[in-house]
């Protein structure tokens, strides 16, 4: 008899783990609301964007309310760990710095540095071809720190501006013969602008994921599996060309689904295989 009440009890924990998505009580996300193409807004106070529309889908695929709140990006991690937000719908990239302190889910898009050029202007093939010509990037920006640390090596000079259409400015005006951006924010600048193209793109190596507070599992199973969910209907390649105009790279953290659950080399990342998920039709 105590044989046969275990199965049950089995029984439960196993539906448990496969209706992993199931819905549950109301989650509430924070995002930068100005960091286009990502998130912005629109006319009626609304928000826009990849990661908006991002949110929408795992909001379906979990069958729960997601309360979407636009902060600037200073007070996004502060309010998680607060408890504020149950998770960041803003792009973070899962670093290692960030893993020490969050749980992230696998990524779901690639982010790498781009040039952007004016349609008429230098064919870039490698970033030697850019020795002693100036660059455009933004001032204070992970671009602009990057690209002052390879000047000694690849010989550049570096010109910062205020802002993205400043720095667009400067290369239509001659002032520069490339821009430096994050490659999602170039391919949405390049959309909107026929005047400049995209150019050469380097790894970074990272990707954007959605962190949670480090003792968050179930959260970050169930955001997990909803973004596998995303990525196997191809809804995310979907974004990806909406947004940035482009589809994502085969191999790019847009469509590639990883085993385990995080990111893969990055402090919280459980490769423990787990359950296919119950994934909610495409509509």
């Amino acid at each position: 008899m105590r044989l046969i009440a275990i199965f049950p009890i089995l029984s439960l924990m196993l539906a448990g783990t496969t209706a992993v998505l199931c819905q549950e009580g109301p989650l509430r996300a924070g995002i930068d609301g100005t960091f286009a193409p990502h998130a912005m807004p629109k006319v009626d106070g609304t928000l826009d964007g990849f990661n908006v529309d991002l949110v929408k889908e795992i909001e379906k695929q979990l069958g729960t309310k997601i309360q979407l709140d636009s902060v600037q990006f200073s007070g996004l991690v502060p309010g998680l760990q607060s408890g504020v937000y149950d998770f960041l719908a803003a792009p973070v990239s899962a670093n290692a710095e960030r893993a020490s302190n969050l749980l992230f889910t696998e990524g779901y898009i690639n982010t790498d540095f781009q040039l952007i050029v004016p349609k008429s202007g230098l064919a870039l093939e490698r970033l030697d071809d850019l020795k002693n010509k100036t660059i455009a990037v933004n001032k204070g920006s992970t671009y602009d720190q990057w690209a002052r640390g390879q000047a000694s090596t690849v010989g550049w000079k570096i010109e910062s501006f205020g802002t993205s259409v400043d720095a667009i400015q400067a290369i239509l005006s001659g002032k520069a013969v490339a821009m430096l951006t994050g490659s999602t924010a170039a391919a949405w600048i390049v959309k909107q602008n026929p005047a400049v193209t995209l150019s050469l793109k380097t790894s970074t190596g990272l990707v954007f994921a959605i962190p949670v507070k480090k003792d968050n599992l179930r959260l970050r199973e169930r955001l997990d599996l909803a973004i596998e969910c995303l990525k196997q209907a191809g809804i995310i390649a979907q974004l990806h060309q909406k947004w940035f105009g482009i589809p994502p790279d085969p191999d790019s953290a847009s469509v590639t689904i990883y085993p385990g659950l995080g990111v893969p080399d990055v402090a919280g990342y459980d490769p423990t295989p787990h359950p296919a998920p119950a994934c909610k039709p495409k509509t």
